[in-house]
């Protein structure tokens, strides 16, 4: 079931109060939530943006114990803190960002990498200890192809060879779409 505005606006402020406290008071706030939707076990990634570049991304794509807006805080502050490709978020950097929550359906087994939706799916690549994602949004903000959005994640994010998607059978694919919405 999609959120509605208001549950946007609740999990973005969570986001955005989460991050603010944490940098500035090194505590984890806890929310008095009154909304079903939002106490669903879902999983979610919150990106944060600094001048319309990226600035932190991290997420999770199952949640089993947690509900929808624990998750969307705990990832709020892992994305401004724990992101390994950029420093920490510091106090003067929290007027900066820009929030992005994308609520995630539960992945489903891909078979067949040309039922890939560009823009639709997002898409979770593994083999082994190896494992990578690219969200729905990232092939429409990169422009790149099918081939170019799974040969990058193969590389860039799970460490596999470019066309490991292609001809490795011990690779799986794994398709996931999202709710998505910012500030």
């Amino acid at each position: 079931m999609s959120l509605n505005d208001k549950q946007k606006n609740i999990l973005l402020k969570i986001a955005r109060e989460s991050l603010e406290i944490y940098v500035s008071k090194g505590e984890i706030l806890d929310f008095m939530i009154d909304d079903e939707r939002l106490e669903a076990k879902e999983g979610a990634f919150v990106t944060l943006r600094e001048y319309e570049k990226l600035r932190g991304c991290v997420g999770r794509i199952i949640s089993d114990k947690k509900p929808l807006w624990e998750v969307v805080r705990d990832m709020a502050i892992a994305s401004g803190t724990e992101d390994p490709r950029f420093s920490p978020v510091g106090t003067k950097d929290l007027d900066l960002l820009n929030y992005e929550i994308s609520v995630l359906s539960v992945p489903e087994k891909c078979d067949d990498w040309h039922n890939i939706e560009l823009g639709r799916h997002g898409v979770i690549i593994s083999k082994e200890i190896y494992s990578g994602v690219f969200l729905p949004q990232v092939a429409i903000e990169t422009g790149w192809s099918l081939e170019e959005f799974l040969s990058r994640l193969c590389s860039q994010k799970a460490g596999l060879a470019p066309n490991a998607y292609k001809n490795d059978p011990d690779v799986e694919l794994k398709i996931f779409t999202a709710q998505v919405f910012k500030e």
